[in-house]
Order: structure tokens, then sequence, then C-alpha cells
């Protein structure tokens, strides 16, 4: 956070749909994390019966993905929208178990200076959690997946599809694409 900013860090679909307005926006490191799909989706991705996969950023690793500034006079409004896009209140979970991300504010290198954003991060013992999957554990739940928002499928192409237009080069994620077929 700075005086006037608040800084958001996008490394999933947040990168090419942010969905808010943003002063500015930068290329970005984030030491300490990596982006995983290790998230079973009920829901958007998946079902209870046959869940999906979807990203989360979890312990360990670096990750890259774009930093966004956003006026602090318009930073209630992004935040609530952030909060109902990303800690969503989902059929099915007991609400005592609680949202899967847990918001944080973890330094970012950006190409000319460092800041401090909000980051949502995998809560690990969160019933939803996957772990470490193996690759053909991965590649089933995505080939499996489907729920109100499209498949899994669609979710993994789309995002290394974009990764790959912002130059943003992700190997796990390429592979794990091939696997699917």
């Amino acid at each position: 956070m700075s005086n006037d900013r608040v800084w958001v860090f996008g490394y999933g679909s947040l990168m090419w749909n942010p969905g808010f307005a943003h002063a500015e926006r930068a290329p970005a490191l984030l030491h300490g994390y990596h982006r995983a799909l290790c998230i079973y989706s009920y829901h958007h991705r998946g079902t209870r019966k046959k869940p999906g996969l979807v990203l989360g950023l979890d312990q360990g690793g670096s990750c890259r993905g774009i930093a966004f500034a956003v006026e602090k006079c318009h930073w209630p409004e992004v935040h609530a929208y952030l909060d109902a896009r990303e800690m969503p209140v989902v059929p099915g979970i007991p609400p005592e178990e609680g949202a899967i991300y847990e918001p944080r504010q973890l330094s970012l290198s950006l190409p000319d200076r460092k800041v401090t954003a909000l980051c949502y991060v995998v809560r690990r013992g969160h019933p939803q959690y996957s772990g470490r999957l193996s690759p053909d554990e991965s590649a089933r739940l995505v080939r499996q997946g489907e729920g109100q928002s499209g498949t899994s499928r669609d979710y993994l192409t789309q995002t290394v599809a974009h990764l790959d237009a912002l130059g943003i080069p992700d190997g796990p994620l390429h592979q794990l694409l091939r696997l699917v077929g």
C-alpha cells in the first residue's frame, strides 16, 4: 500500500480480466509463493461429485503476475468486488469452513520498485485445498470438471494462452495441458 494507492496482485484470471478500474498495471514478481492448480472446484469448474481444479497461490517458489494500482478513493468498491470474486460463499461449503483464500499483504518486486500488495493466498487447511496431486490425478480432475462457469479444461487452456500472451512462462501448467490432451 502507498499513501494514495492500494496494490493488488493478479496471478490468474485477474491478470487479463481484472474487472475493476486501475491507475497502473505492471509486471510483478512475488517470492515465497507459486501459481498452482491446487483447489478443488465444486461450483465454477466442477461439482461435488465431479470436481475440477482451479488456481491458487500456494506456499513456496515464486510467481510472476501483474500488479494493479487502485486509487484509494476507489478502493472500498474494488475491495468489495475482489472479496466477492475471490472469496464467495460457495453452495455446499459450510460457512464455518470459510473461504479457500486468505487475503494477505505481501511484498512484490516491480521493474522499478517494490510495493506491498493484496494477495489472495490459498488456505492449506481448507477442505477444497487439493495439496500436491500427481500429474495423472490433476489431468483426470481437469478432464472431468464442469461447473457453472464452464469446464476445468477450458480454464486451464485459457490460463495457459493468456500467460503465453503476457510473456509469463509456466512450465507446470504447459505440461499439465499436454497431459490433459
